[in-house]
């Protein structure tokens, strides 16, 4: 059944809410929603007290190690961590406390798809697939395709969010988090078709993330998936600044849907 799942967007070790097709280091052109005062662990605190599973750290680009391993202490088990996981520092992170490691930019130099690479991740993890999930966060190319995007969303794989790349993939993983990063941050409304499409193809959990803005888009998402699909709302929401809904009626929503 559809839940809402919530995330910590990291930043500079910061938690921020980022307009996602502007995240380029580089770029004077980077658009922040909104700077938290308050720390990782914070939210890591409130999302466990409320027993919000499934939850994303992300680090988007460097200096944000400690404050994911302060999230991941305040809830050992209970978080997934992505940005800049591989082979390397895969166990790691698991070691650290995270309950699965996300994985994306690492399985496309140079922007094709490696299998070599992605073996390798479940390797180091003792081919435990429950401990993986692939990140297909994408940016939409015409009217009815979607390409994964790397390099914080700011470069074009060789890699169609279709169901043949879906099905090729599942075998490696436990789930997907896949961002439209065309919609992230904008609170303009999630990319409906997308969603459509994503409980169509995939037959292991997925989380949509992208435009989410108010209850109605969970209500929505739930709709659209037959309850396939799971919905992350950032932006949008008070605890970061957001106006659309408030954090504790998700929660009432999860509540709601636990009892259906």
């Amino acid at each position: 059944m559809t839940k809402f799942r919530p995330c910590i967007d990291l930043h500079a070790g910061q938690v921020k809410q980022i307009v996602g097709g502007t995240l380029d280091s580089s770029s004077a052109a980077l658009q922040t929603n909104h700077v938290s005062q308050y720390s990782a662990g914070h939210f890591a605190q409130l999302y466990m007290d409320n027993a919000l599973t499934g939850a994303h750290v992300i680090m988007l680009g460097p200096g944000n190690d400690a404050a994911a391993k302060e999230a991941l202490s305040t809830w050992p088990g209970g978080l997934q961590v992505g940005g800049g996981i591989d082979d390397k520092n895969a166990r790691e992170w698991i070691d650290a406390g995270a309950d699965k490691v996300i994985i994306t930019s690492y399985l496309f130099p140079e922007g094709k798809f490696s299998q070599s690479r992605l073996d390798a991740v479940l390797e180091t993890l003792q081919n435990d697939r429950q401990k993986l999930v692939i990140d297909l966060s994408c940016r939409r190319r015409g009217e009815d395709s979607w390409f994964v995007a790397m390099n914080k969303w700011q470069t074009i794989t060789d890699m169609e969010v279709n169901q043949e790349s879906i099905k090729l993939l599942e075998p490696y993983c436990s789930e997907f988090l896949i961002h439209a990063a065309d919609n992230e941050g904008l609170q303009k409304g999630i990319d409906e078709k997308l969603v459509e499409r994503l409980a169509q193809w995939c037959s292991i959990p997925v989380t949509y993330a992208g435009g989410g803005r108010n209850l109605e888009d969970l209500d929505r998402v739930k709709e659209l998936s037959n309850g396939k699909v799971d919905l992350t709302i950032g932006s949008a929401l008070d605890c970061f600044g957001g106006s659309g809904v408030k954090f504790e009626d998700c929660i009432e929503w999860n509540r709601k849907q636990g009892q259906s």
